[in-house]
């Protein structure tokens, strides 16, 4: 079973949200439904980047590595540039 690290993004709010899950398609659905209490007033939210990995703990560390650096930041480091 695959794991997708993913961020999103809300034009609304200018903010990023990273997350992980094994189903991307439902969690993406249940964030834009407003079910993530913390981001329900930023609907809806775009996916900006996502990565397949092998394993849970893959899947989690990647996360941290990049909620510690900052989603900006983080996929600035990977070219990315966003206009707010």
């Amino acid at each position: 079973m695959h794991y997708t690290v993913y961020v999103l993004y809300s034009k609304s709010c200018k903010r990023f949200y990273t997350g992980q899950t094994q189903d991307f398609n439902n969690r993406l659905n249940e964030h834009n439904a407003g079910e993530t209490p913390s981001i329900r007033a930023c609907i809806p939210l775009v996916l900006v980047w996502e990565k397949q990995l092998e394993t849970r703990s893959e899947a989690i560390a990647l996360e941290k590595r990049i909620k510690s650096r900052g989603a900006e930041r983080f996929l600035a480091d990977l070219g990315f540039i966003f206009i707010k």
